[in-house]
């Protein structure tokens, strides 16, 4: 993978850099710039569709760079936002929304979503696609949001440590995550599990 962005922290500050040096840089050529600006060289038909293809590759080019600010923008956000992770303690995730970001860099949410779709970022601790950061929260019982991120790790871990011959049932998992102080439902469990890509119990089993 070729992260998009690299971060790295240097005197208390993290440096954001993108990591577009691989791509061909992009420019008009001048040889354009002077057929335009040559009242002579070209037939008026020619010269409105020059100017016409100028503006589009002008546009294109300042789009590129808007994506790029953007990049910038919203990875110094996510280290604002998520900065106990960024501190080394990568289990640490807060709760997090697209709209979060967008809402605190004045942009809408469908460009953060556009620019940060597929994008990843290297770091002092690997290689993270940007969507690692956004996570929903759930609420525990003493009214404390955590990320469901945390919710996660905890479920692999039981999993992890489980009696391979005998491994749990989504219930079980519920009731134990219950037990650590995540109020979690069987359907929850099973969403989660899921998404970690770890099968059901059955299919767990060892013989």
């Amino acid at each position: 993978i070729i992260p998009d962005l690299i971060v790295n922290k240097r005197s208390n500050q993290w440096d954001i850099i993108v990591n577009d040096n691989w791509i061909p840089s992009l420019q008009i050529s001048k040889i354009y710039h002077k057929m335009i600006d040559d009242p002579d060289s070209q037939t008026t038909k020619t010269k409105k569709f020059l100017k016409h293809n100028y503006s589009s590759a002008k546009w294109f080019l300042q789009a590129i760079e808007q994506r790029r600010d953007t990049l910038v923008n919203v990875m110094n956000e996510i280290i604002n936002r998520q900065s106990e992770f960024f501190k080394g303690n990568i289990e640490e995730l807060q709760p997090m929304k697209l709209q979060d970001i967008a809402e605190s860099i004045d942009m809408d949410i469908s460009t953060i979503s556009r620019a940060t779709r597929g994008k990843y970022v290297e770091t002092p601790y690997g290689i993270y696609e940007l969507k690692h950061y956004f996570t929903d929260s759930i609420t525990l019982n003493d009214g404390k949001e955590i990320s469901t991120y945390q919710v996660k790790l905890a479920l692999r871990q039981l999993i992890k440590d489980e009696d391979k011959h005998n491994p749990f049932s989504d219930e079980e998992l519920k009731d134990k995550l219950i037990k650590r102080g995540y109020p979690v439902a069987r359907r929850t469990v099973a969403k989660y599990r899921e998404q970690l890509k770890l099968p059901v119990a059955r299919l767990r089993k060892e013989l």
